[in-house]
């Protein structure tokens, strides 16, 4: 099992990293398509998740906008696959919360941010 994770690490960080440019325009399109939905179209019961939605609108964007440059840092491809799982998982998370008015979705946020975090961390190094 050891040298199956060794052989997929390798296999992950000699990826393209100009995926990534493919990866934020996809992710780009989805926050903005998003973000217009949230001011125009969507009216939840309990107005409190209509902020939800735009932090998660705000952290969607912030973060594709970030992911554009992953090709240019020394590891893009964690750089990336981080900011990527964080826009999923953080944002995805707040977007299913104010989409349901229901906090019980809101599991995987904190490992959204988490990832955020990491994302940003590895610029350091």
């Amino acid at each position: 099992m050891g040298n199956c994770v060794r052989s997929n690490l390798r296999d992950f960080r000699s990826m393209d990293p100009r995926i990534w440019h493919k990866v934020s325009a996809v992710s780009g399109m989805a926050a903005l398509g998003l973000g217009t939905y949230g001011a125009h179209v969507f009216k939840p019961e309990n107005p409190s998740y209509r902020q939800v939605w735009q932090t998660a609108s705000l952290y969607h964007l912030v973060h594709t906008a970030a992911l554009v440059s992953a090709p240019s840092t020394k590891y893009p491809n964690i750089f990336g696959g981080l900011l990527t799982a964080g826009i999923v998982a953080f944002s995805g998370t707040c977007y299913m919360v104010a989409l349901r008015e229901d906090r019980k979705f809101s599991t995987l946020a904190p490992f959204g941010g988490f990832a955020f975090i990491a994302a940003w961390a590895t610029l350091l190094f």
